[in-house]
């Protein structure tokens, strides 16, 4: 296993983040990656699921925050 490289504009954050689960509404403290786009915009990415298991960083499930 070997570093490929660093990504020094993340930063991990933990969030309180809501999910819609069936009729239930439900929040849980989640961590994620917080990016920058190309167009400065600030996106959450889940690096866990609601329950708390670990998931890998996709940035399909990127959350925007200066929508």
């Amino acid at each position: 296993m070997r570093v490929k490289e660093i990504l020094t504009h993340v930063e991990l954050v933990v969030v309180d983040l809501e999910v819609q689960l069936g009729s239930e509404l439900r929040s849980s403290p989640t961590l994620c990656a917080l990016i920058k786009d190309e167009h400065g915009h600030r996106r959450a990415v889940p690096l866990n699921t609601p329950d708390g298991r670990p998931i890998f960083m996709n940035l399909d499930n990127a959350i925007d925050l200066d929508v």
